[in-house]
């Protein structure tokens, strides 16, 4: 398995392609299209999926654009497709320019796994930061989104964000993974559970 995070995108949101035998994911949508797909061409990537981990701007916004282009299948929590086409969920109404995106053509739900080549990637529903927000665990790897950051977590006063779910979330999934479970977040740098489970002053306070 091959990974490149693209952490360019809008409010500094990362992207990820994940890869193995030419066969793979594009994680997340914030970052130009045009980036992305320098990437993908010039690695010879067939994308198979676009997966969305909730449905704000600075992970959709170019998601549109890149199903066009890979002719991949946009996939989104069931929770959160109402959000690429509701612009005061998806966070472009905050910015003065209300924008709807096209729905996801298939959704998923917690404990579902989608299949790219040889990766399978396990969908654990996170709620909190949006009610559709989830995370992705294929082998010893996790694509949080704006779950879980490094010594951080997702705001949960956006859209239909909660503070409570959030709590829970931690509580009864990432809490439960492995230690050595190497984190991929949303913005910023790469982690791990066990570095947050000692350090993340919120995880410590749950």
């Amino acid at each position: 398995m091959e990974i490149k995070c693209i952490s360019t995108g809008i409010f500094g949101s990362n992207s990820y392609i994940v890869w193995e035998n030419n066969e793979g994911v594009i994680i997340d949508a914030g970052v130009q299209d045009k980036e992305i797909m320098e990437f993908v061409k010039g690695n010879s990537i067939k994308v198979k999926y676009i997966i969305l981990t909730h449905g704000h701007i600075d992970h959709i916004y170019y998601a549109d654009s890149l199903r066009k282009q890979t002719a991949a299948k946009v996939i989104i929590h069931k929770n959160d497709n109402k959000a690429l086409t509701n612009p005061l969920l998806n966070g472009t109404m905050l910015f003065g320019k209300a924008t709807s995106f096209k729905e996801a053509d298939e959704t998923v739900t917690d404990g579902d796994i989608i299949t790219a080549g040889k990766l399978d990637f396990e969908v654990i529903h996170t709620p909190g930061h949006s009610s559709g927000s989830m995370c992705l665990k294929v082998s010893d790897k996790l694509f949080s989104g704006d779950t879980l950051f490094y010594l951080a977590y997702g705001r949960t006063d956006l859209g239909d964000g909660n503070q409570d779910e959030l709590d829970n979330s931690f509580r009864n999934k990432l809490l439960k993974l492995d230690d050595s479970i190497v984190v991929y977040p949303g913005h910023g740098n790469s982690t791990t559970i066990g570095f947050e489970r000692k350090n993340n002053p919120y995880i410590r306070s749950l």
